[in-house]
């Protein structure tokens, strides 16, 4: 047996079934869609087998995309859980066959209550593709198995046509970045969507003084504030310049007089900056470049915040 050879045959029978599919999708795609967009209730996503397991993935990708959705089990539903479904709700139901004991089952009911039924389905004569209010062909010509009959080609179409569905939703609603985000506040996906506005301090938590005031209260500042960094602004919170905990040594040893000495004396003007809606990964990068624990965020040089090192600590970004 050729290992290779196999295992690009397989990749070739399921893009071929992909490709098949894009020729096929029509308007019951746009209907199907149009009714899982304004539907006031979820998405319940059903399907026994392989077909039950694509459902499931399924189901979570129109959840963390802004299209609320739940995941039913179809034999489960015939023993109690059929009684998550509201009048609101959608089923989105999955059966390579279309004949599935356990999802055909569920039509009476869904029929009785009068909710939309949308399927995707292998066979467009089976039951339950005439039972839907909309059916999407999810046909195949034949299962990448030898023997035809594995799960393989038919569920990677079901997934695929999940995603269009999920991914086209998404476009409608407007579900844009910020969106993903507050849907996904943990793992990798969280800590590269973090942005700089999320994590950084402002309003009365910043060290902020004007150009004159003296070093010793600059001092008392840094120590309060406990930044390792005083922001010099204007009077309409333009960003003059700072002063860190490293000027101050570096000015001390050259002798400077800090009860004679105000604050434009010894700050660095034009400081790196940063815009409260970057990525806080941005900020990493810029701190991590520039060697600095602190940064100013601004808008227009406009004081708008300040992010500090340990604050990206806290997210396990670093």
């Amino acid at each position: 047996m050729n290992i290779l050879k196999t295992g690009k045959k397989v990749l070739e029978a399921e893009a071929k079934a992909i490709e098949l599919a894009v020729d096929r999708l029509n308007g019951n795609f746009e209907e199907a869609v149009k009714i899982l967009y304004d539907t006031k209730g979820r998405i319940v996503v059903t399907g026994m087998g392989k077909s039950g397991l694509i459902a499931r993935k399924i189901s979570a990708t129109l959840t963390s995309t802004g299209s609320p959705s739940v995941f039913l089990h179809s034999a489960e539903a015939l023993h109690g859980d059929i009684g998550i479904i509201n009048n609101d709700d959608v089923v989105l139901a999955l059966s390579t066959s279309g004949e599935t004991f356990e999802v055909v089952r569920l039509l009476d009911f869904i029929k009785r209550i009068g909710i939309k039924l949308i399927s995707l389905v292998g066979n467009s004569q089976s039951t339950l593709a005439k039972e839907s209010d909309v059916s999407i062909d999810c046909s195949v010509e034949e299962e990448a198995c030898p023997i035809g009959l594995v799960p393989s080609t038919s569920t990677t179409l079901s997934l695929a046509v999940g995603d269009a569905i999920a991914i086209t939703l998404m476009k409608q609603r407007g579900f844009n970045e910020e969106d993903f985000r507050h849907n996904h506040p943990g793992g990798s996906i969280g800590k590269r969507l973090l942005k700089v506005k999320h994590v950084m301090h402002s309003g009365a938590e910043l060290p902020i003084t004007g150009e004159n005031t003296f070093m010793t209260d600059v001092l008392k500042i840094i120590d309060e504030k406990r930044f390792g960094v005083v922001i010099i602004t204007n009077g309409n919170r333009v960003v003059q310049g700072v002063i860190t905990d490293g000027d101050l040594r570096r000015h001390f040893l050259k002798g400077v007089d800090f009860s004679k000495t105000n604050a434009a004396g010894c700050m660095t003007k034009n400081p790196s900056a940063i815009g409260e809606d970057n990525l806080a990964v941005e900020a990493l990068k810029i701190m991590e470049d520039k060697l600095i624990t602190s940064l100013v965020v601004t808008e227009n040089n406009i004081l708008k915040g300040l992010v500090h090192l340990h604050d990206l600590w806290r997210t396990e970004m670093i």
